[in-house]
């Protein structure tokens, strides 16, 4: 599969509209990125096709290289303020009527870094699975895989082992760690009223697979 084919799989649906949400650092811009395989940042235009410099949940942030995918990016929702949550809210419901397919939301993708295995899940982030977001899914997505490798590192260090062993054994620690993570994760959500669709665990680097596994969560045809 290349990059052909998932631009061809998105212009099957038309413009996708996909709204982002998660905490500060959670990775939400480098997710973006890879999935539109570029280093760019993205243009931000407000509903009137105006160029704004400033992220807003309204705002469509719109990358160059695939101009047929639109998200949008829910800005300070870690910080677990009822205003801010029920901003989202309401931008979820709102386009979720909409009449216009285009103009809808399409899925939402959920940021959760594996860099913070203390908090895998915060307050703000229970509240929204325990909420509807309409028929919109939600996928999960996991970032920040690549921290493991260095965590895995650590851990083996602090046993007593010898830098250049510990970096030779640290692959299998840290994809053993991933999975632990993700369990963890799966199983704090599942038992919330709205568990996610599905989860995918962000590449370290642009991945067909991964860009691929996720567009065929979004647009359910996986």
């Amino acid at each position: 599969m290349g990059c052909a084919r998932v631009r061809e799989h998105f212009g099957r649906f038309g413009r996708l509209r996909i709204l982002v949400i998660g905490r500060a650092n959670a990775g939400k811009t480098t997710l973006l990125q890879r999935i539109c395989n570029t280093t760019e940042f993205p243009e931000i235009f407000n509903a009137k096709g105006e160029k704004r410099g400033d992220h807003d949940i309204e705002n469509e942030l719109i990358f160059k290289s695939n101009p047929g995918v639109i998200f949008h990016d829910s800005q300070g929702f870690e910080s677990g303020s009822l205003s801010e949550w029920e901003l989202v809210r309401r931008f979820i419901m709102a386009r979720a009527v909409e009449k216009e397919f285009e103009k809808q939301i399409h899925v939402i993708w959920f940021c959760i870094p594996l860099s913070e295995s203390e908090r895998p899940i915060v307050a703000a982030e229970e509240r929204f699975f325990e909420s509807t977001a309409g028929n919109v899914p939600v996928i999960t997505v996991l970032t920040k895989a690549d921290t493991l490798q260095g965590r895995a590192i650590g851990q083996l260090r602090d046993e007593g082992m010898q830098m250049k062993e510990a970096f030779s054994r640290a692959g299998e620690l840290a994809k053993q760690i991933l999975i632990e993570a993700r369990a963890k994760i799966e199983s704090l959500l599942s038992g919330c009223k709205y568990p996610p669709k599905a989860y995918v665990t962000m590449a370290s680097k642009y991945s067909l697979p991964f860009v691929w596994g996720l567009t065929s969560h979004s647009t359910g045809m996986n």
